[in-house]
């Protein structure tokens, strides 16, 4: 689709659906999930979309239909995922700090699961011994990733069974014959460099050794998508190449299947949101553009100094000027200071890029405000996939006593 069509297009959805508005292109997900089966398909490699990027029902039934399995980080991210007909064979629960009750949930449910415990994993073994397998999920102590707060695998993370662990690891294993069928690890989102894949891929190699029964070898997500012009993005042929090499090269490793859990990968660039300008303030330090939106629906650039791209869809031919675009919360709620536009004018439409990745799923309604609707765009048809909050949700499951 050109930029012409993409623009008119998002300004109809604005028009008849309203703003604040978020927007998904289902092909775009198919694209990129076939970027990388592409990539991998002369390896023995399955991917498991990394669903708290984005959980609206109708995206994990479209994921599960173009092949992908679902990897889920709550057990009501598990209970989503058969909603929407995932088998429990293609559901992966990766656990994180949780009580062991979620596992013996998980385990009811008859899903995948990786523990991250010593604790947890005790208390598996004492209860199901090898009647039930599962995996590990192991900190394999490398620094990784765009921004320390989505850093998972270094050695000050609280994810993940420290390998240096890996004498107690055994000792639980042995003495309740608990039946390990994985291996995982996640060092953190946003990797461009191939090389902390291999990095990790040798860590879990060094452990092979000491666990008969794996079956797979889980090395997370984390791919690298472009946010901005010039923006490098993770490698997928080359990091495919190398995955092949270096199982292929191992005699114990090359019977084992490879996992890896993409979840920005797969819906980052799919999704647009969409604002509208309210009203223009010129200061003596900015010209400011306030929008009818705030960090209460898309958080990212003032939770992790992520930079989206935005574009007037009104005026995109517009004189260039430069404008700090900030939100209507009453709170320092800043999505991009001194940015280069076309002219704005209140009641533009604005749209951010890469939306579809934690943009929604990490909403609120503070400052009492309504989340936004959510459009799926799919053959040229716009669904409406979430109604937009009403006065009503703001009361729902408050109890008024006084």
């Amino acid at each position: 689709m050109s930029q012409r069509l993409l623009q008119n297009q998002l300004t109809e959805l604005a028009e008849k659906f309203g703003t604040p508005l978020y927007v998904y292109h289902a092909e775009k997900i198919k694209e990129q999930y076939e970027k990388l089966t592409t990539a991998f398909q002369h390896t023995n490699t399955v991917f498991f979309y990394a669903c708290k990027a984005l959980t609206n029902i109708n995206i994990l039934k479209y994921i599960k239909s173009v092949g992908a399995n679902v990897d889920c980080s709550s057990i009501n991210e598990v209970k989503l995922a058969l909603h929407a007909g995932f088998p429990p064979e293609r559901v992966l629960y990766t656990s994180n700090g949780i009580s062991f009750s979620e596992i013996q949930e998980a385990k009811e449910l008859g899903v995948i699961i990786n523990i991250d415990s010593l604790s947890n994993l005790e208390k598996f073994g004492q209860k199901y011994g090898h009647t039930y397998p599962v995996g590990l999920r192991l900190r394999p102590n490398i620094m990784a990733g765009g921004n320390l707060k989505i850093s998972t695998g270094h050695d000050k993370s609280k994810f993940g069974i420290p390998v240096e662990n890996i004498n107690e690891i055994v000792s639980i294993v042995e003495r309740y014959n608990i039946c390990i069928h994985d291996l995982h690890i996640h060092t953190g989102s946003e990797i461009k460099d191939v090389e902390v894949f291999v990095k990790g891929i040798e860590v879990l190699f060094d452990l092979i050794p000491h666990f008969k029964e794996l079956k797979f070898i889980d090395l997370g997500g984390g791919f690298k998508v472009p946010y901005q012009d010039g923006d490098s993005e993770t490698n997928i042929n080359l990091l495919a190449q190398k995955v092949g090499e270096l199982f292929a090269a191992h005699p114990e490793a090359s019977k084992l299947q490879v996992w890896f859990e993409p979840g920005k990968f797969l819906v980052s660039e799919c999704g647009y949101f969409i604002t509208q300008v309210n009203v223009m303030k010129e200061t003596p330090a900015a010209k400011f553009v306030s929008v009818d939106s705030g960090f209460n629906h898309l958080i990212r650039p003032m939770f992790y100094d992520a930079y989206h791209r935005i574009e007037n869809i009104s005026n995109p031919d517009g004189e260039k000027k430069r404008y700090s675009v900030v939100g209507n919360i009453c709170e320092t709620d800043t999505f991009a200071w001194d940015r280069e536009l076309s002219e704005v004018r209140e009641g533009d439409y604005l749209v951010f890029y890469n939306a579809g990745a934690y943009g929604f799923e990490m909403s609120s309604n503070f400052n009492s405000r309504y989340k936004p609707a959510e459009v799926l765009m799919k053959d040229g048809q716009a669904h409406l996939i979430r109604k937009r909050d009403e006065f009503s949700d703001l009361l729902r499951n408050q109890i008024e006593v006084l």
